[in-house]
């Protein structure tokens, strides 16, 4: 259905919504009518603020603290756009405290000592401090540390905002005194509430004769993505490109087609959404879905992921998942890389999906990863051991003397092609590292390892390379 808003046009003097400002219990600064569409839209209340209803709906914890001004420091995680500087300006409008608006961007160490200053002084005279960081990820351990005694001591309360994971990028000692409140991406609903809101509001487009179908609303809720700012960005770009239909400007498909030419993917090559996606990925080829894993493929790629990054870690996928259940896999995967460093994006990205999906439906071993990691656990926790005489070189005539070499058996020389020695450290004789899984072309190479221990151990005397293992007519002798 087709909404058609009309009204007067907002005056440039006519509040809006919250910007930054500081003070105690006031109002929100007014925005003139030029201001972009996501600044005079941003809730001034709860009961405008759209979604994170775990956080705030009705009989939330985190509601409750904020309406009877009980806030807890805290840090606000969630991707861009979801509404994290727009709870703080709630609590700012709710707060009887100083409330103090900071930028890790544009702020350091000599402002953080400065305001920590004044938070103390109206401490003593019974003022509290409500101080909001936004991209709190971006201050370094010495400069979160000087929040520290004053979180401590009462003299702020902190409200972080980062859309980093806070395990890393926030300091243990300053995160052990937040809580952590996750928000997550907006749901279509929600935007197109939001949107909705934003054609009748006043300080949107409330009072214009505009058309904008309900249709038209949703694509651009699924465009953004679940980033409130992005929908409402994309309304406003389309509405100052309306065309008219009957004298009415109208948004339409087309014109929603012209102000968007690619989907806002929510993906940070920099940030934990790169490694959640790159986990992604692996995880569906390891668990031989080539559908999921060829999606998240495209999630990466599409979002401007660097496709070497991509290759590289097919690469290791090929040893670590594949291995020698299909030789094969290693051979494409690198092949695949070749092609993304002569090709680029976007011709090496069916090369990408050729490897992902030939891996995908591939016989699993993870018996390299396993025979490594084990071998490196020994090597690191255990002495270390010196190479036996028998395989060491003997280039010299001392080392000669010394016994290099004394014992060492070429295995050519041999009638079975392979001799009865240890070559591992006396301390690990009989030590194994490699253990084939049996599926693909591991199961013969199981066979084989099978037959190359049962007679160099003595449970057999039939030569490995005369066994059926390795294709030889002979049977095993008891």
């Amino acid at each position: 259905m087709a909404a058609l808003r009309q009204a007067t046009l907002l005056e440039e003097t006519e509040s809006a919504g919250n910007g930054e400002r500081s003070g105690r219990g006031g109002e929100a600064a007014p925005f003139a009518a030029s201001a972009p569409l996501a600044s005079r839209m941003r809730p001034r209340n709860l009961d405008e603020y759209c979604g994170q209803k775990h956080l705030v709906g009705p009989g939330m914890p985190l509601r409750a603290a904020i309406e009877r001004d009980d806030i807890p420091s805290m840090i606000l995680w969630g991707p861009p756009g979801v509404g994290k500087t727009t709870l703080a300006n709630v609590v700012a409008n709710a707060t009887k405290a100083e409330f103090v608006p900071f930028s890790a961007v544009t702020s350091g160490i000599r402002e953080i000592k400065a305001i920590m200053a004044r938070a103390e002084e109206a401490r003593r005279l019974g003022v509290r401090t409500v101080l909001f960081v936004d991209e709190i990820h971006r201050f370094n351990k010495a400069q979160q540390d000087a929040f520290l005694p004053f979180v401590e001591q009462g003299s702020i309360t902190l409200v972080g905002a980062t859309t980093e994971n806070p395990s890393f990028e926030v300091n243990s000692a300053l995160l052990s005194r937040c809580r952590v409140f996750v928000l997550n991406a907006l749901g279509e609903d929600d935007l197109a509430g939001l949107l909705r809101r934003a054609l009748d509001d006043p300080r949107g487009y409330g009072g214009r004769p505009l058309v904008v179908p309900d249709p038209v609303l949703r694509k651009i809720a699924v465009f953004a993505n679940g980033d409130a700012r992005k929908a409402l960005g994309t309304l406003e770009a389309c509405v100052a490109n309306a065309g008219s239909v009957d004298g009415v400007p109208t948004v339409t498909e087309e014109v929603l087609a012209l102000c968007t030419s690619r989907k806002a993917l929510l993906y940070d090559k920099d940030g934990e959404e790169h490694y959640n996606v790159i986990s992604a990925l692996h995880k569906s080829m390891r668990n031989s879905d080539p559908d999921a894993a060829v999606y998240w493929l495209a999630r990466m790629l599409e979002a401007g992921e660097d496709p070497l990054y991509v290759a590289r870690r097919v690469l290791r996928f090929a040893s670590e998942d594949v291995g020698l259940a299909d030789p094969n896999g290693l051979l494409l995967a690198n092949a695949a890389w070749d092609a993304c460093h002569k090709l680029g994006m976007p011709e090496c990205n069916v090369a990408l999906t050729q490897a992902v999906v030939y891996l995908s439906l591939a016989p699993k071993s993870n018996a390299m990863e396993t025979a490594y990691l084990a071998a490196a656990r020994d090597a690191q926790e255990r002495m270390a051991e010196p190479v036996p005489l028998h395989i060491r070189n003997a280039p010299t005539r001392l080392m000669k003397n010394l016994d290099y070499g004394k014992g060492y058996a070429y295995a050519h020389d041999t009638d079975e092609k392979i001799a009865r020695m240890s070559c591992l450290p006396e301390s690990l004789a009989g030590r194994r590292y490699y253990e084939p899984a049996g599926l693909g072309a591991e199961a013969r190479l199981k066979a084989r390892l099978a037959a190359v221990r049962d007679w160099r151990e003595g449970r057999t005397e039939t030569p490995p390379f005369s066994s059926p293992a390795y294709g030889g007519p002979a049977a095993p002798k008891p």
